[in-house]
């Protein structure tokens, strides 16, 4: 290895460095143009929707059961359920836009939804 292909594999490694903390700061750091809001929907229609910015614990209570959903630090997780099976409890926390908890028993769905895309194209929606 020469004096040249040190040089080369160099920049490689900076400009990859470069690029994964401009990567970093765009994701994480910056504020979005649109926040995400969480969307609460009981059998096909609106029953709430949040801010996933705002902390916040909210208990749904419908004829079909509860839930009880927690929105903190900026992730939304259905924490507790008297349905059978438990299934949305453990589907752990959600964040980006079109992730979704879903309990069927209920016939409740948790979806983050944002205006600026978020990767989601028309095709998947």
């Amino acid at each position: 290895m020469n004096r040249k292909d040190r040089i080369l594999i160099a920049a490689v490694l900076a400009i990859a460095l470069i690029l994964a903390v401009v990567f970093y700061i765009r994701t994480r750091l910056l504020p979005h143009s649109d926040p995400a809001v969480v969307t609460v929907t009981i059998d096909g229609k609106l029953y709430g929707a949040y801010a996933l910015s705002e902390d916040r614990e909210q208990d749904i209570d419908t004829v079909y059961g509860h839930n009880h959903l927690s929105i903190r630090g900026g992730y939304a997780q259905v924490t507790e359920a008297d349905c059978p099976d438990g299934i949305c409890v453990h589907q752990g926390q959600i964040s980006r836009n079109g992730e979704i908890i879903v309990c069927l028993p209920h016939r409740l769905i948790v979806e983050i939804l944002s205006g600026d895309g978020g990767g989601v194209d028309g095709t998947a929606r």
